[in-house]
């Protein structure tokens, strides 16, 4: 009876621990979604301002460091700004921003992506993003990154 109820109770605990990774590996991939969509796709590589909007968290600041100073951008200025540049360019860079994910992770409803941005071979940038997991799904809400030389 003790074997029984021993090996039950392990079963009952694998199966919890099959589906906390499932549901993790899910968030994981969303985020992954998000940042492809609204970010690389959207942001750097001039595509659809609803996805934009979508992914970006209405509070989103992007903050970043100029002398010295921690500065700040809001998500809407830097949408003004896409749509801007979409107008002198339409198609959008003739060389498109590529990402490699270098760690995604969830817990809960927060999550984090640090990813390297291509164009070609070259890395230009190493991005920290901020994610937050609202009934509509996960949206960033912060930037911090680094500008290669």
């Amino acid at each position: 009876m003790k074997r029984v109820n021993f090996a039950l109770t392990l079963s009952v605990i694998f199966s919890i621990s099959l589906f906390a990774q499932s549901k993790n590996e899910d968030d994981i991939k969303a985020i992954k979604n998000v940042v492809q969509k609204a970010y690389v796709d959207g942001i750097l590589n001039l595509g659809n301002i609803s996805d934009i909007e979508k992914g970006f968290h209405p509070g989103f600041i992007l903050y970043y460091e100029q002398d010295n100073h921690l500065n700040q951008l809001p998500i809407y200025t830097w949408i003004e700004l896409v749509k801007q540049r979409k107008q002198e360019n339409p198609n959008g860079p003739t060389e498109k921003f590529t990402v490699k994910f270098i760690m995604v992770d969830a817990t809960g409803n927060t999550g984090i992506a640090k990813l390297e941005l291509y164009k070609g071979s070259k890395i230009i940038y190493t991005d920290c993003l901020m994610l937050l997991k609202f009934e509509e799904g996960w949206r960033i809400v912060a930037k911090i990154y680094h500008q290669h030389k």
